[in-house]
């Protein structure tokens, strides 16, 4: 397993723990409100907080138990691989904006729209990372 597999496993992993904390944060908050809750700046910070403590706990990790691996160049397949895996991804992040937008046309919530991007921007994330690990594995790009 190449370092840019590992590293798309751990991001991918993040990417889930911290997109989990979001979601139950704000649907209990919506909860307790009873209507769909607002952004808050401490939530979205304390997401990125985890996203980013993960993800180098991860990486030291893998550097950690496989050291000469993290120096390697990235070579023309695993180039090929992450731009296929971004090019789709963006196909994922367009059809996001576009829903979030529709949905704000139909419901005029703002924060809809708002937890839509985000959600999109997220999905497309974990959806480039996910890519990755099975072009990787399938030794296809």
């Amino acid at each position: 397993m190449t370092f840019h597999e590992k590293s798309a496993w751990i991001m991918a992993f993040a990417l889930s723990i911290g997109g989990l904390f979001y979601a139950v944060t704000v649907l209990s908050m919506s909860s307790g409100l009873g209507a769909l809750a607002p952004p808050l700046i401490p939530t979205v910070v304390i997401y990125t907080v985890i996203l980013v403590v993960l993800a180098i706990i991860g990486h030291i990790v893998a550097v950690a138990f496989a050291p000469e691996d993290a120096d390697e160049a990235t070579d023309e397949r695993e180039r090929r691989i992450i731009d296929r895996s971004g090019h789709l991804s963006a196909y994922v992040l367009g059809a996001g904006v576009l829903f979030a937008l529709g949905l704000y046309l139909w419901s005029y919530n703002g924060n809809l729209m708002f937890y839509a991007l985000f959600a999109s921007l997220m999905l497309s994330q974990l959806f480039e990372y996910v890519v990755q690990i099975a072009l990787h594995r399938r030794g296809v790009y």
